[in-house]
């Protein structure tokens, strides 16, 4: 259990967090929402003493052991994964070291076997017997082969230590945990096991993520950050969004009324205040104006960006014919002899764990990179936009973001683009900042901006959701669904996925299953348990567990 009592905060004249009050119980899950900036990470590494508050208390059920999912992916360079995992459990793992230096002794003496006695009950009451088993199990659940169990965190790529330190936090049960974003980095099939894993969790667990899905699935209750408080609710994600859209709803009426009341005051006291009459009437009111707090009924300091795709022409039949393509990288096939039809209405969800295929299949359809055999064919009706996975070359210049986007926009009017960025959350000043130093959401935003402006019938996106927080990735969400034209994308985001996509089409290991995908007509959720992809993914993949996105 954690208690949290008058906890506040202060950066400067920035208010973060005031007279917050909060407890968390054993057997729930805690989902921190909140906008960009809110506090949500420093909130947890407040939690796990990294960040000293100004004033409150925290208090903790005794002898608990927090687990903090770590954020520095180099820090274990030295180590094979599967003791880096161990490592998580700080007291177990000094007892095996020092079990292990004490057996490794050549002179070993009468005192040394009474410390040995003393190390192995400590060592078996901490669970070390099965230690290797747990961690190794942990392991294979987050998708990594028994192989890299073995291997130094230094000789494994980005994604792999990611799961590694995930798995590090989840291990040895610890009372509480903290995990910041914990599906980073995560296939569906990882984020699946992950899912289960913390529903049966029997502990507390405080959890800062973007995907909703997620929240869904695990949350007992949301933590809601805005203005500097924090508000519990009990229920997951959609409960919290349904609950504050009433409650916002309540709050603007109330904001309304009160204006309104403000308003009638003023006119009054404006009439008669020289009025000797009504002088004392009027007195009476200014006295209530004076007490009319405007201020103190705060509706949200959420902001949703408007996302909206209107094609200037309308789509015909013949959308895409893409014709045995070819296309290998250092070696590995990545496309061969691939072939697929697109057709008007299409919102094609591209999923699979092979991200590099379908990474170079948009590249190829867009003209970014070319096929080393076949070729592709567009419809004569066509016109796309296309979001690249990696952004950073269009941003590689002093550019204000006013001018940068001027560059992708028919209409030159500084006001009419002004305007543009305002609804993307690019106001005032903001939008005078060189675009070179943008934040990766800032970047996807204009990316977005570009990609809006175009006027494409058919929108080619990988991995849009990446940086942007929830208020985006649901403007982004709603924008797609409402798009009448094609869109061809890949997210990790299962809701994203599930929410936009009516065909799912995923691509298979090429040095296998040369050409081979499996294509259907439904929703991700019905793609996920219909039975005839189970067993064409069971054959493809050999029983493998590697899964999706």
């Amino acid at each position: 259990m954690i208690t949290v009592a008058d906890l506040s905060l202060s950066f400067g004249e920035r208010i973060l967090f005031k007279d917050v009050n909060l407890k968390f119980t054993p057997g729930n899950c805690y989902g921190i929402i909140g906008a960009n900036g809110a506090g949500k990470s420093t909130f947890l590494k407040i939690l796990s003493g990294e960040v000293e508050h100004d004033k409150g208390e925290i208090s903790f059920g005794k002898n608990q052991r927090i687990a903090v999912l770590k954020q520095d992916h180099f820090a274990y360079e030295k180590y094979p994964a599967l003791e880096t995992v161990i490592m998580g459990y700080p007291k177990l793992y000094s007892v095996q070291k020092e079990r292990e230096a004490i057996y490794a002794k050549e002179d070993f003496t009468e005192e040394d076997g009474m410390k040995a006695s003393e190390l192995e009950a400590d060592f078996s009451d901490l669970g070390g017997w099965e230690a290797q088993s747990q961690a190794g199990q942990l392991l294979s659940g987050l998708g990594l082969d028994e192989e890299d169990h073995i291997r130094l965190m230094a000789e494994l790529d980005e994604s792999k230590k990611v799961r590694v330190l995930l798995a590090q936090a989840l291990f040895g049960s610890p009372e509480i945990l903290l995990l910041d974003e914990p599906t980073n980095g995560l296939d569906l099939e990882s984020i699946s096991w992950l899912e289960d894993f913390l529903i049966d969790f029997p502990n507390t667990v405080i959890v800062v993520s973007h995907d909703r899905h997620f929240l869904n699935s695990v949350c007992t209750h949301v933590c809601d950050i805005d203005y500097g408080r924090i508000t519990p609710y009990s229920g997951n994600y959609d409960f919290w969004y349904q609950m504050s859209q009433i409650l916002q709803r309540q709050a603007r009426e109330q904001l309304k009324k009160r204006e309104d009341k403000a308003k009638e005051l003023k006119e009054f006291i404006q009439r008669f205040s020289s009025n000797a009459s009504k002088a004392r009437q009027a007195t009476s009111r200014k006295k209530v104006l004076e007490k009319l707090d405007l201020e103190n009924v705060p509706v949200t300091s959420r902001k949703f960006p408007y996302v909206g795709f209107k094609p200037e022409r309308e789509i015909g039949n013949n959308v895409l014919r893409a014709e045995k393509l070819n296309f290998s990288f250092e070696g590995t096939a990545l496309l061969k002899d691939f072939s697929l039809i697109v057709n008007k209405g299409d919102k094609i969800a591209f999923v699979g764990i092979e991200h590099s295929s379908k990474s170079a299949f948009f590249d190829i359809i867009c003209g970014e990179k070319k096929a080393e055999l076949g070729d592709c064919y567009w419809g004569q009706t066509t016109s796309f936009s296309y979001f690249p996975k990696e952004n950073s070359a269009f941003f590689n210049s002093d550019l204000s973001i006013v001018n940068w986007l001027r560059q992708y926009s028919s209409d030159q009017d500084e006001t009419y683009i002004r305007s543009f960025l305002g609804r993307m959350l690019f106001s005032g000043d903001e939008a005078l900042k060189p675009v070179n130093v943008l934040s990766g959401g800032e970047k996807v935003r204009c990316m977005l901006s570009k990609i809006m402006l175009s006027g494409a019938n058919i929108l080619i996106l990988d991995e849009p959701t990446n940086h942007l927080d929830l208020e985006a990735i649901t403007a982004l969400n709603d924008g797609l669904a409402a798009f009448p034209g094609v869109v061809l994308f890949n997210s990790h985001d299962h809701e994203f996925i599930n929410s936009i996509a009516n065909r799912i089409v995923e691509i298979l290991p090429q040095e296998k299953n040369p050409g081979g995908f499996i294509d259907r007509m439904m929703p991700f959720d019905d793609y996920l348990t219909d039975n005839s992809v189970k067993q064409l993914r069971s054959a493809a993949y050999k029983h493998s567990q590697k899964l999706l996105i």
